[in-house]
């Protein structure tokens, strides 16, 4: 079943119930109502007519009186019937004669209660229901008053006024489930146009991924599906031109190597000659080796899970380490080396890597300051908010505005650059190791590379 007659079907049995519920509770509460307001208009009236009786009682009768007349006293409330009984039980009805009070006791007019010279004794009550009536009893001079009421009448009205709320709760649901439609489809549509979304990018169809516009939560998991198509087309691109660019940095040392191994063989190439190109086959041969173990790292980094073991690295001596292996090429270029690690901070200064990768991501950050620095370099180390911030400063130009947000790319290569993988590397490594690698140029000029860790 759809998603949308799931949620349509699930608000309407939810409708049901909760309007189900709704007519429950308003007919019992209007039960309640009118059998309370009959109670009390029974009540009242019998009170009425008792203190009537009372006071008829207590006032000498003519002799001409034979009956009490009731309405010369008070008008009953429509529907209620009045009787006076004997000390048996039985009714006096005006001269209409007597009756056992039963469920066929005889009803004296709605208006007119007569009163024999029978004395009368029954017990008092409150407002009662029995036997489909609401009766009332209250002790008089001249015997028990009872007043009673069907309750038919309440029943009448009561489902009158039901079957009404019916209908306007019948009408008000019909409306709700026609809006619950009408907004459930409109909440349902972008998920529909996001699941096509979807099937683009199952398709690898990245670059015709488009935006979902929609709100809420489906409007941030659509934005997430388009950033994500985003980042995989572009992670195809860049996969494409690596291919590209290996095939291309590949084939120059090939074409170089075949060329010197061709004329040598052939005698094109002898003395001199000929060791000058056995050079350039063993310098090609060295790249291109260089070139084939870098390409092969990084591919370890991008799939292997176990390639990196972390343990803790002291950062003093990371970069005295680091220090010592690049002396000979600062040695060569005339460059010297400042470390600032704060004094007292050495054994503060701990982060979880592996060192022998971080060593290697680390030099090749140096080796690129090297490349481009004027006299000096500057490392730096020191705890900034919890994380361990080794930055790499030269003075030399700093980085082409252009080339600093695909500087950690592959086979991007700046000036005087080798095998463009080197940065892209100590990116890898980095990251692997938990940390962040960031590049940008100084204030005062030249290039900073920051590598940042969580502190141990």
């Amino acid at each position: 079943m759809k998603l949308l007659h799931q949620i349509n079907l699930a608000f309407g049995a939810l409708l049901v119930l909760v309007l189900g519920m709704t007519a429950l509770l308003i007919h019992l509460v209007l039960i309640d109502h009118f059998m309370g307001e009959q109670k009390q208009a029974l009540s009242t009236a019998a009170s009425s007519i008792a203190t009537r009786l009372q006071l008829q009682a207590a006032t000498p009768a003519k002799p001409s009186d034979t009956t009490l007349s009731l309405g010369q006293s008070v008008t009953l409330p429509v529907g209620v019937e009045a009787f006076i009984s004997d000390n048996e039980g039985q009714v006096v009805s005006g001269g209409t004669g007597i009756a056992s009070l039963t469920a066929a006791a005889q009803p004296l007019p709605a208006t007119v209660l007569s009163v024999g010279s029978t004395p009368v004794r029954l017990a008092a009550s409150a407002v009662v229901n029995t036997g489909g009536y609401l009766v009332r009893t209250d002790l008089v001079p001249q015997g028990t008053l009872t007043l009673r009421t069907p309750i038919s009448k309440i029943n009448a009205i009561e489902r009158a006024l039901l079957g009404r709320l019916l209908i306007v709760l019948g009408v008000g649901g019909a409306v709700a489930l026609l809006l619950s439609l009408l907004i459930t489809r409109r909440l349902i549509r972008p998920m529909m146009k996001l699941r096509g979304e979807l099937a683009k990018v199952q398709e690898r169809r990245f670059s015709d991924v488009r935006l979902v516009r929609a709100g809420g939560e489906i409007g941030a998991v659509a934005r997430t599906v388009y950033d994500l198509a985003e980042e995989l087309e572009r992670y195809n691109r860049v996969q494409k031109q690596f291919f590209q660019n290996a095939s291309h940095e590949l084939k120059t040392p090939l074409m170089s190597i075949a060329g010197y191994a061709e004329g040598i063989r052939d005698g094109v190439f002898e003395g001199e000659s000929a060791r000058k190109g056995l050079n350039v086959i063993m310098k090609e041969s060295g790249r291109m080796t260089k070139l084939v173990t870098e390409m092969t790292l990084l591919a370890k980094l991008d799939s292997e899970e176990d390639i990196v073991q972390p343990i803790v690295v002291r950062v003093r001596e990371l970069l005295t380490g680091a220090a010592e292996r690049i002396n000979p090429l600062l040695a060569a270029r005339g460059l010297s080396l400042d470390i600032a690690c704060p004094d007292g901070t050495e054994g503060e200064l701990a982060i979880m890597a592996d060192k022998d990768k971080l060593m290697q991501a680390l030099l090749n950050v140096m080796v690129n300051a090297a490349r481009h620095a004027s006299r000096r370099i500057v490392i730096e180390a020191c705890n900034d908010d919890g994380r361990i911030v080794i930055r790499v400063r030269d003075d030399g130009t700093g980085f082409p505005d252009a080339l600093l947000p695909h500087l950690f790319h592959r086979f991007v290569k700046g000036k005087d650059g080798e095998t463009g993988l080197g940065l892209a590397i100590s990116r890898a490594i980095v990251e692997r190791c938990g940390g962040l690698i960031r590049a940008g140029n100084h204030a005062s000029g030249g290039a900073v590379i920051s590598l940042s860790f969580p502190q141990t």
